[in-house]
């Protein structure tokens, strides 16, 4: 056993020695815990809890806080201006990601999220946009129209299940939209592949979760050998995710092959490799299907955390909610249900929105960037290949911008009556950053408007309550991971009035 450790150990020393030889700056690096030899800071990294500990780092050391993970930089970005600064206006030094085996390990390598910055990168990121755009989405609003009253008809009929019927909302319609498929009307559970998928990827990217992130060369040990658990794993998660990516694209091609395909991103995205060389074709196929898997699962999981979040705010603040519904009243009126055309007419409603962004972060500590040159800021040295961490939820709580920052206040977004333009936009911290940022957030933002509006409008959300009556409350936790849910929870949905229960039923057909 201990001849075949002695090839990792001597790869790790060698590692490290490079690594401080590479330091070439008169600059001083950031601030940060002291570091042990060997080891440095990685005793320092938080397992859980990991936004709240990080944020207790940057209180004590400041906006730049440096760590040295077993030879590995990592920046710690603890402010809003920060971020801004580093992510935002020097993205082209910021938008690399770190090269980690577990990619390949856990079958994430078509992931658009977790490539390296580059030309490959780009092909992925301009296919999302040529769909996700803010003229594209414009051509969706029937369909999301739709699936909204779909889905305020299921809570009516059902409302014990709102959870499967939030998850049934997201990924019906984007399915639509990436594949053409109707997933009421296919024999395949392809919600249940986003959700097993997603599950994955908020486990096994965790910063610091796995030691072959640190020693890349572990990932050449036998499965079998002690500590390996982690590709003893991987060849299961490549099988869970792999069906994401392969078994609704075939799919779609089998349709597009017999002429009966309707319009849709894979089948758009198709039309534009003919004429290509055989070689370039292949290319394209491959960028096809990866970025097409990425909208589905994206748009499939990630935002019905923050619609989750919804419903858990509407059963705890129930004077937010009779603001919200009272706007709608007044704006919509009682015989229909509200359009895209009445957003403007509805600031409390945007203000939810926003307030529902800020309130309970997605992505707490989203996805590490890694600078790809040397850099200075604020007089201090960064290294090439540093990662860095925007921490995200502590930006939504920072008091000096969002005063009582655990309060759900909509208000905190609104003046005279109107969005406040001098408040700081939840949507600029929520998407990510710079070149990184979320390509589906367009999408994403209309969905939710939707979603609060429509089911506002036409149902009441009530905690539940103890047997003398009284509301039981919700305790509003999240789950720990890359994408944070909120735990488990139950609420009371009941229609507003027999007239909005009549409504629902008449209006959640097809157009």
């Amino acid at each position: 056993m201990s001849t075949i450790w002695l090839l990792p150990l001597i790869t790790v020393v060698a590692f490290l020695f490079l690594r401080r030889l590479q330091r070439r700056s008169s600059l001083p690096l950031p601030p940060g815990p002291r570091r042990l030899p060997i080891l440095g800071n990685a005793l320092d990294v938080p397992t859980k809890d990991i936004p709240g500990a990080f944020r207790a780092m940057s209180e004590k050391y400041g906006d730049v806080v440096y760590l040295d993970v077993v030879g590995q930089p990592m920046i710690l970005l603890g402010s809003h201006e920060a971020a801004t600064d580093l992510l935002e206006k020097r993205s082209a030094n910021y938008s690399d990601r770190t090269p980690s085996p577990m990619v390949e390990i856990a079958g994430f390598s078509w992931a658009l999220t977790l490539q390296g910055y580059g030309p490959w990168w780009r092909r992925h990121r301009r296919a999302i946009h040529q769909f996700f755009n803010p003229n594209a989405i414009l051509g969706y609003a029937p369909s999301q129209r739709l699936e909204a009253h779909r889905f305020a008809l299921r809570l009516l009929d059902t409302p014990g299940d709102f959870l499967h019927h939030i998850r049934h909302f997201f990924g019906s319609s984007i399915m639509r939209i990436s594949y053409g498929i109707e997933v009421d009307e296919d024999p395949v559970d392809y919600l249940t592949m986003a959700e097993d998928t997603l599950a994955i990827f908020s486990s096994v990217f965790v910063p610091g979760k796995f030691l072959v992130e640190t020693f890349p060369v572990l990932r050449f040990v036998p499965a079998w050998m002690p500590g390996a658990q982690f590709k003893r794993d991987g060849k299961e998660w490549v099988k869970t995710v792999y069906k994401l990516v392969e078994l609704p694209w075939k799919c779609t091609m089998d349709a597009v092959n017999r002429g009966v395909a309707p319009p849709s991103m894979a089948s758009g995205l198709m039309e534009n490799i003919a004429g290509l060389s055989a070689k370039e074709a292949a290319q394209e196929e491959e960028v096809a299907r990866n970025a097409t898997a990425v909208a589905y699962a994206g748009g499939a999981d990630t935002t019905l955390s923050t619609v989750q979040t919804f419903f858990l705010a509407m059963a705890s603040y129930p004077e937010v909610q009779a603001k919200a519904q009272a706007e709608l009243d007044a704006v919509v009126g009682p015989s229909r249900l509200p359009e895209y055309s009445d957003q403007d007419s509805l600031p409390y409603i945007n203000a939810l929105v926003k307030e529902l962004l800020r309130w309970r972060s997605v992505v707490p500590t989203g996805v590490p960037h890694r600078s790809i040159e040397d850099d200075e800021y604020k007089g201090y040295f960064i290294p090439k290949g540093s990662i860095v961490i925007p921490n995200i939820w502590a930006y939504s709580r920072d008091p000096t911008i969002y005063p009582d920052p655990e309060t759900f206040m909509p208000e905190r977004w609104l003046k005279d009556g109107r969005l406040n333009p001098d408040v700081r936009d939840s949507e600029t911290i929520a998407f990510g950053y710079g070149r990184r940022s979320c390509p589906g957030k367009h999408f994403a933002m209309s969905s939710l408007y939707m979603i609060v509006s429509t089911v506002l409008h036409m149902l009441s959300i009530k905690a539940p309550t103890d047997p003398e009556g009284k509301p039981i409350p919700l305790s509003g936790r999240m789950t720990q991971g890359v994408i944070a849910y909120p735990e488990p929870f139950e609420c009371v949905i009941e229609p507003r009035s027999s007239a909005a229960e009549a409504l629902i039923r008449a209006t959640a057909v097809e157009f």
